[in-house]
């Protein structure tokens, strides 16, 4: 019997071992995933933390609440380890490694080859592999494959090799790992059918493209898509200041359009692990090709700007007052990267606290999901949302809109609030409030 039909067999039957490099934010509901599918799952690591945790029922992950992850932990059908060793017993591994941006904002691809080396130490023959890392078009062509193949072993026939990029998004839950098209594409065409097998026992659609490049590509074009409109329409908000206008009321007035128009909206700058990173993966690609990607890069100048903005924006409110920021007291509401999460990667929150505090300014924040950070060695404590701290703000800043907030008691409170969200539209209160 071939290699591929004794996958696909094992897979039919659950009777198969599924190895999850990685258990973070992507790679901890996928593990889930294939747990609660019948597939024995083992977890690796290099976080010694999050291994105990994991294999004491507890989640770190807001998305997979400890109720989900103790009855497979209790079973045996999750398990996680420091120990790459363990990845001899699988019979797939899912690469789900960060794919950080270096200093200069070139592609940071050192966890995938590492995670591919330990890999392949420990014997891939009869295997599935499957990355999810978001990287550039080739990356699984081009780093992984020559890895595998060192020792004469043939893909497609000995092992087989896939590109599937993650489309988790946190804090959701009205699209979960079951309910989100995936797209994956194989190195050969039985390498796409034994990874669209797989997956298709945790994901409704799978969506099988012509190759890993395509499959990269594609995971690049949804985020480039989202950092490309988000800059415009950030570049509309700059426009609209210049022209007297409310940027709110011509995106949400343009949006009434039944078609040709997708509403996006601005904001303080971009955050996450990935809109604000991707697209640098595709434009740094097309530099190697000698190549400009132009509106990736003019849409990275105005979002990284956009903190800059905000705080001239504090300043003109702070005049409009009589009074500067240096010394004023500025509170800042939210410093997580997106609504509803704890994680503060890439936010603009934190570019925003420094060029404040670069100017003078006593600068506070609020977050009940981040009880404290570090940034630029500076540590902070998130305060609390009191009557007192609100009134004794000079200006309090919208920067994350969790829906947790008390609105209402914020522009009750406030004497002046510079709200980046527009979060503050349809309350009434002593507040004075300032859109973007």
């Amino acid at each position: 019997m071939s290699s591929k039909q004794k996958l696909l067999d094992r897979i039919a039957s659950r009777d198969l071992t599924v190895g999850i490099v990685g258990v973070g934010y992507v790679g901890l509901p996928l593990a889930v995933a294939f747990a609660e599918a019948g597939f024995d799952v083992v977890g690796v690591d290099v976080d010694p933390a999050k291994v105990d945790s994991l294999n004491a029922g507890c989640s770190y992950v807001e998305d997979i609440p400890d109720r989900i992850l103790q009855p497979l932990v209790a079973s045996g059908k999750f398990r996680a380890t420091t120990d790459y060793a363990e990845l001899a017993g699988v019979d797939a591994v899912s690469i789900c490694v960060p794919t950080p941006l270096g200093k200069s904002k070139d592609p940071d691809i050192s966890y995938i080859i590492d995670a591919t080396e330990r890999i392949a130490a420990y014997g891939w023959a009869g295997k599935l592999v499957v990355l999810e890392s978001t990287t550039y078009p080739g990356t699984t062509e081009e780093v992984i494959l020559p890895r595998l193949s060192e020792n004469g072993c043939q893909v497609g026939q000995d092992f087989f090799l896939a590109f599937s990029p993650e489309r988790i998004d946190p804090g959701r839950t009205d699209y979960t790992v079951w309910t989100t098209p995936k797209v994956i594409g194989g190195m050969t065409p039985a390498c796409l059918e034994v990874a669209v097998a797989l997956y298709g026992t945790v994901v409704a659609q799978p969506v099988p493209v012509s190759s890993p490049a395509a499959a990269e590509m594609v995971k690049l074009l949804e985020n480039t898509f989202r950092a490309v409109n988000i800059g415009l329409v950030n570049e509309v908000a700059l426009m609209c200041d210049r022209l007297g206008l409310n940027v709110w009321e011509v995106v949400e007035a343009a949006a009434t359009k039944p078609y040709g128009f997708m509403p996006f909206y601005p904001g303080p700058g971009l955050g996450g692990h990935c809109i604000p990173i991707d697209p640098h993966y595709l434009s740094w690609k097309l530099r190697t090709l000698n190549y400009t990607a132009r509106f990736v890069e003019l849409a990275d100048d105005v979002n990284r700007h956009m903190p800059d903005y905000v705080v001239s924006r504090v300043g003109e409110a702070l005049n409009s007052v009589r009074k500067a920021i240096n010394g004023s007291r500025i509170l800042i509401l939210g410093v997580a990267y997106k609504p509803n999460v704890s994680d503060v990667r890439e936010s603009p929150a934190m570019d925003v606290i420094l060029l404040l505090q670069q100017k003078g300014a006593e600068v506070s924040y609020h977050d009940h999901l981040v009880p404290d950070l570090t940034h630029e060695g500076i540590p902070l404590q998130s305060v609390e949302l009191s009557d007192e701290a609100l009134q004794s703000a000079d200006c309090v800043v919208v920067v994350t809109h969790h829906d947790s907030f008390d609105w209402q008691r914020i522009a009750d409170q406030a004497a002046l609030v510079l709200d980046t969200r527009n979060a503050l539209r349809h309350y009434a209160g002593r507040a004075r409030v300032i859109p973007l």
